[in-house]
Parts: structure tokens; C-alpha cells; sequence
């Protein structure tokens, strides 16, 4: 990792931890590409794995951004109005199933932004960016959740803005069952599986952007699905 990526986390969003990640996540590819991988010995806890990637995966098709399908060519290289424009939605979402509030998420993701335009000119490239973006929001959401354990009566409001309305009217009874069963799993057990079906990520990448390890994160998805097999009667069959 360069001095300039050490150089971004301590202006970023966050804790200050997403430059330092973004490197690494940047070299094992965008937040943009493919679906989950399946040959690293993830967790196989039959429906409920099923469960959460049929739902994640679906949820991350709705938001997907019109670039993504375009076939106009690209010209110039990319720059943070592009990354803004392409990725911003998904973030949001991310966050969404991170935090549960929608503005609080869109403060998060914000934020994240914010620290990236500061530190534009000190990230080496496009996919290092992404990579910074990814784990802002982490760290920013994690921020939400320990600020949050100080009010112990908060209720997550139901309210949510036009873009996730139309999302979450799109989901079937099953899948927002779902949704709601990841928002009652402990914070990093939501997270390594949010990172994983939704994100599309790696167990590198989702252990560059939480800082925990490879072998912590497959532990963590291990626990997580044992505890949503428990709590979803439905992916038992």
C-alpha cells in the first residue's frame, strides 16, 4: 500500500480506516463485479445460504445502476462524478442492510464520498477508489451502530426513501423475511454476509474492507447462517 492510499484514510469518511483497505480490495476487483463467489469453502447451510443469496442477489439486479447495462463505450478515464453515478445506489443500499435507517445510510454514503473527493489525487486509480468507498461505509455504518448502543429503546423506522420503497415493494413475502432476519443478526455477522451476496465479494475483499481475516470472515458467515437456519422456518426445508 502507497504512502498517498495511508495518506486518504486519515481524511476519509469513516474511521479513517478505508484507505488502507482500498488497495488490496481495488486489485481483486470493483464493488460492480459478479455475484458471490462458491469455490472458497463458503458455508453451505442449505436453505438458509440459499435464502439470503436468492434475496441479496435480487436486491442487488434492482439496483442496478442503467451504466451497467449500457453499451455506449466509455471515454476519458473515470472519474468521481462516474463513480458517484455508478455506484452510489448500491452503496446506499449496502448501508441500508448495514444500518436499517435509509438517511442515516445516505449520510453514510455521503460521507464516504466526501472523503473521497478530499482525497482524490492521492488514490492511484479507479479500483482503489471503489475499494475506499466500500470500506467507508463499513466503518461509517459501524460508527452508526456503536453510537447507537447508547439509546437503548431506538426503534429503526420504517420509513424509507423513493429509490428503496420501490425496491423493497418489488420483493416477495420470502424475501423480506429475509431482510428482516439479516437486520437482527449481530452487526459483523450482518456484515460478512451483506459484503458477501450482496457485495459480491471475496473472503479477501470482505476481510480487506471489515479488517478482520480471511479465516474470521468464514467463521462469521458460518455462525451467521447457522443463526438465520434457527430463525427463517422456512429455509429448513
Amino acid at each position: 500500500m502507497s504512502n498517498a492510499e495511508r495518506g486518504a484514510a486519515a481524511g476519509g469518511a469513516a474511521d479513517g480506516g478505508a484507505a488502507g483497505h482500498a488497495a488490496a480490495a481495488g486489485r481483486s476487483g470493483a464493488a460492480g463485479h459478479g455475484g458471490a463467489p462458491g469455490d472458497e469453502g463458503a458455508p453451505r447451510d442449505g436453505g438458509a445460504t440459499n435464502a439470503v443469496e436468492q434475496t441479496l442477489r435480487h436486491l442487488r439486479t434492482l439496483d442496478a445502476p442503467v451504466e451497467e447495462t449500457s453499451d455506449a463505450p466509455s471515454e476519458g478515464p473515470l472519474t468521481l462524478e462516474d463513480l458517484y453515478r455508478q455506484h452510489r445506489m448500491r452503496l446506499v443500499r449496502l448501508a441500508i442492510l448495514l444500518v436499517d435507517e435509509p438517511a442515516t445510510a445516505e449520510d453514510v454514503v455521503q460521507e464516504a464520498f466526501t472523503g473521497l473527493h478530499r482525497n482524490w489525487a492521492k488514490l492511484r486509480d479507479a479500483a482503489a477508489a471503489v475499494g475506499y468507498l466500500r470500506a467507508a461505509v463499513v466503518n461509517g455504518s459501524r460508527s452508526v451502530l456503536r453510537r447507537r448502543k447508547t439509546a437503548r429503546e431506538y426503534i429503526p423506522p420504517h420509513a424509507v426513501n423513493a429509490r428503496s420503497a420501490e425496491s423493497l415493494a418489488m420483493l416477495s413475502t420470502e424475501h423480506q423475511a429475509v431482510v428482516k432476519a439479516l437486520s437482527q443478526l449481530p452487526p459483523r455477522q450482518r456484515e460478512v454476509l451483506v459484503l458477501r451476496y450482496y457485495g459480491g465479494l471475496s473472503e479477501a475483499e470482505i476481510s480487506e474492507a471489515t479488517g478482520i481475516s480471511k479465516g474470521t470472515v468464514k467463521s462469521t458467515a458460518s455462525r451467521a447462517l447457522e443463526a438465520l437456519q434457527r430463525t427463517m422456518p422456512d429455509s429448513k426445508r
